[in-house]
């Protein structure tokens, strides 16, 4: 009644402020490995004209081979040719200078060497932990840009210099000077060892746990159902459209027929299922027939209280 779903690719390893939250250590490997696949999805983009305009850690999801994904098109736009886009848009930590600089005095506009920065803004953080600049939501604009010219980027020593000239030339101020397309950094030399065809990585995390735990801690629908409920008993109306008491039985169908595969839930399972048998070998079949049931009767449990609401 109030929104439109769209069904994604699964992916299970999260976003990458996740891994940041759970102060997770990315390596200069597993980093140079990100921006080149990153580089592979921005210059996908860039063939069919668009700029995403806020690529971020919370915008890159892992899938459960540790490869990134780019998500979260909510502000890209499209431009054709020598089009510019000229308006405000992005998340301010990540916005290139020329963003800003359009807001404040009309500009020349920007094109998709904005995307380029912000991955070298991410590749920074990922590294280091926090963001080149010390830039927030509530950052005044006319600030951010005497940030840009008065203050210097710091590098760490700890990394090599072939990371270090790869981010200087990602958060280069003059877009026409940055890093901004595949070629650009195929030709950097740090990067010549990639294999450009099939990159290989891994996941650091629990893909299990992190779905589940997101999907406890949302609920997106379980309010909305109360919420709508609600309205219909405050204005005293029923569902009137035809349709809705079919969709409804089909929903409901589904819903009973659905039963949402718990990995960790199954693996203790059977594990009580084996001291169970370890206890009474005598009753083996009878007692495996049971867990079986056992199993099924706590998935559906899981899917009433979990699922639904999911």
């Amino acid at each position: 009644e109030e929104d439109m779903f769209m069904v994604v690719d699964l992916l299970l390893g999260g976003d990458l402020r996740y891994h940041l939250q759970q102060n997770v250590h990315f390596t200069e490997g597993t980093v140079k490995l990100y921006i080149c696949e990153l580089a592979l999805a921005l210059e996908y983009l860039q063939r069919y004209h668009i700029i995403h305009r806020d690529i971020k850690p919370d915008n890159i999801l892992l899938d459960e081979h540790g490869h990134v994904h780019i998500t979260d098109f909510n502000i890209a736009t499209v431009v054709k040719g020598a089009e510019r886009a000229s308006s405000m848009a992005g998340t301010k930590p990540y916005m290139a200078p020329e963003v800003f600089q359009v807001y404040m005095d009309g500009g020349p506009g920007y094109s998709y060497p904005v995307d380029w920065w912000s991955l070298g803004v991410t590749a920074y953080e990922l590294l280091r932990g926090w963001r080149p600049y010390e830039i927030h939501s509530a950052t005044p604009i006319d600030e951010i840009l005497n940030m840009f010219k008065a203050e210097r980027v710091h590098y760490s020593s700890m990394w090599c210099k072939g990371m270090v000239a790869l981010l200087r030339k990602l958060l280069t101020k003059d877009p026409e000077s940055r890093l901004s397309s595949l070629r650009d950094i195929q030709s950097v030399p740090y990067l010549a060892d990639m294999n450009w065809g099939r990159g290989k990585g891994r996941l650091n995390c629990d893909p299990t746990f992190e779905l589940e735990e997101m999907i406890l801690e949302s609920k997106p629908l379980h309010k909305k159902k109360k919420r709508l409920a609600k309205n219909r008993s405050r204005d005293g109306t029923k569902d009137s459209c035809p349709l809705n008491g079919h969709l409804q039985q089909c929903l409901e169908t589904v819903r009973k027929e659905f039963i949402i595969f718990n990995r960790e839930k199954l693996r203790r399972q059977q594990g009580q299922g084996s001291q169970l048998l370890d206890t009474d070998s005598r009753a083996g079949g009878q007692a495996q027939s049971k867990l079986q049931d056992g199993c099924n009767n706590n998935l559906l449990t899981h899917t009433c209280t979990h699922g639904c609401s999911s």
